[in-house]
């Protein structure tokens, strides 16, 4: 059966686990993988580029955020700004006590913080690396499940194993995901360092 839709998946699953009564569950178990996607994987389908608003000293990130590729502020010349941590974000704040061009910044809870505080309104360009969209009865496919169907099968299997309790088959979902994810990673790594381009997405906020 092919695998290309969130309803598929659901069915494939469903098979899989040679189950009836667990209509209520997959699509947590199927949740459950892209949580771990997000946190394993960095790949250049994932990289977003989005155009900025700095008018505050500290903004709102992307919903979707999950690594700072470059963070920039398009003036003449172009200004990347330095990544700091929060410790030393307190050191620079204290070098640069007025507001002005924004040369550094961090990140304080769900927030960017620019140092010094933009003393205007700037334009910027984050790029980043985003969440894979999440699969849902609205969102029926993504890039990830398009590519790689059974990376999303064995994932989701594998977050069954908890639930399911003493399943022999979890140790062949594991062994199975793990070398999918490794060739996932390999793969990820040539397209980073070849001679092709990412693709982004654009997008807006602040």
């Amino acid at each position: 059966m092919a695998i290309t839709t969130y309803s598929e998946l659901q069915s494939t699953i469903a098979d899989w686990l040679n189950r009836d009564d667990l209509t209520s569950v997959i699509p947590s178990f199927i949740t459950l993988a892209e949580t771990q996607f997000n946190r394993q994987f960095r790949s250049p389908d994932m990289v977003t580029r989005a155009t900025v608003t700095i008018d505050e000293e500290y903004e709102d990130r992307p919903s979707d955020w999950l690594e700072t590729i470059r963070y920039q502020v398009t003036t003449n010349p172009i200004t990347v700004l330095e990544f700091v941590t929060p410790e030393e974000a307190i050191i620079q704040k204290t070098k640069f006590s007025t507001t002005g061009t924004p040369l550094f910044f961090s990140t304080v809870g769900t927030q960017f913080q620019h140092i010094p505080a933009p003393s205007t309104t700037f334009t910027g360009e984050l790029v980043y690396y985003g969440k894979i969209p999440a699969l849902a009865d609205d969102n029926t496919t993504n890039w990830l499940l398009t590519s790689n169907p059974d990376l999303y099968l064995y994932g989701a299997l594998v977050q069954s194993a908890p639930y399911l309790k003493e399943d022999e088959r979890t140790s062949v979902w594991v062994s199975i995901y793990d070398r999918l994810a490794e060739d996932f990673r390999v793969s990820n790594e040539r397209a980073r360092t070849g001679s092709s381009r990412l693709a982004t997405r654009t997008r807006t906020f602040g």
